[in-house]
């Protein structure tokens, strides 16, 4: 291979994520590629700015200067970053490209319980809100994005099982939606075949869903031939336009004037592109992470929520339930009655 590095230590830390990156899409989902991609850029920028020129370079006391580098950020987000370097470094060990034992000195901080969550959420009431006024609005009822917030928010699904949903994955009769991991065909579940399972829905999400496939599901088939349940101009939807439609899809300003002071006709976070600019909109991680402390708001025993959601109780409370100290003595001693309804939060 004329040109390229003569041995693996002479990898430029820029080439040697792209490397990383090819081994982690062998069985890893798109999404999971890019957050790595993300996390690793300041790094690779760093390496660049400090003219580190081949990962052989690499030592203990640089990857301290590293960490030590990232102080504009929050300490959940350091964490994630120095995580994505570990793995780096590891895969760069496992090719001899840099010296034994150097994976163990990449510096990890010790967080507390609370640097470890993230605060931001889809609150409940601002949910219960938001879900009144699309199923009243003879406009946006069963829109994509109304459609989408109903799915997460009551089965606390993440993106990928928003967008591998197909047509034939929701039985209407029974109220269930059956997330299934398809890699061969494009959609692969954040946990693969671990992450399938049934999840009912209430009659309410019922009713929505099949108002929004009689009205505004196109009808498009994606480049397998597969039928999403959520279909877009080109089929499928894509990670970003999943992301549009909460973002647009979460704004208070849809049902009460701008928390923000302004003025709606001419807001600029209206519009798709900016939309992720506002300060109120909701991710669809933010949304997931409100239903998952909702539902165990409404009574309903963290081992289920974990089975519904797809993760685990230890998870579940590290990372995902934010409720507050009040939240958690009012609401949960209620006993949870077999179902999820907004009128808990009325």
């Amino acid at each position: 291979m004329s040109g390229g590095p003569s041995s693996p230590s002479e990898l430029s830390p820029r080439d040697a994520r792209e490397r990383f990156l090819d081994e982690c899409r062998i069985d890893s989902t798109e999404a999971t590629v890019r957050s790595y991609f993300n996390r690793l850029s300041r790094f690779v920028e760093w390496c660049e700015e400090e003219q580190i020129e081949e990962v052989g370079e690499l030592s203990g006391w640089l990857l301290d200067e590293y960490r030590r580098s990232l102080t504009d950020d929050a300490p959940v987000t350091v964490k994630g970053k120095m995580m994505a370097v570990k793995q780096l470094i590891g895969y760069l060990g496992r090719i001899e490209a840099v010296g034994d034992g150097l994976e163990d000195k990449v510096p990890i901080p010790t967080l507390s319980a609370e640097d470890e969550r993230s605060e931001v959420k889809l609150a409940p009431d601002e949910a219960t809100t938001l879900l009144s006024f699309y199923r009243d609005s003879m406009a946006m009822n069963a829109t994509p994005r109304h459609a989408v917030l109903e799915v997460i928010w009551f089965t606390g699904c993440r993106m990928s099982g928003v967008k591998a949903l197909d047509l034939d994955d929701y039985d209407s009769e029974k109220g269930i939606l059956r997330f299934v991991n398809r890699p061969q065909t494009g959609t692969r579940l954040k946990n693969g075949n671990d992450g399938e399972r049934p999840v009912a829905i209430p009659p309410e999400v019922v009713d929505v869903l099949d108002a929004y496939i009689a009205r505004e599901r196109v009808d498009k088939r994606d480049d397998h031939g597969r039928r999403p349940l959520f279909a877009a101009r080109q089929g499928r939807p894509s990670d970003t336009t999943i992301r549009a439609w909460c973002y647009l899809g979460t704004q208070p300003c849809l049902y009460q004037s701008c928390p923000h002071s302004r003025d709606r006709e001419k807001c600029r976070y209206r519009k798709r592109t900016y939309s992720s600019q506002c300060p109120s909109s909701r991710s669809p991680h933010q949304i997931r992470t409100g239903s998952i402390t909702w539902q165990l708001n409404c009574g309903m025993p963290i081992e289920d929520v974990a089975e519904r959601v797809n993760s685990s109780p230890a998870v579940i409370r590290r990372h995902y339930d934010v409720a507050t100290g009040e939240e958690k003595l009012e609401e949960r001693r209620r006993q949870f009655l077999g179902d999820l309804s907004i009128s808990n939060n009325e």
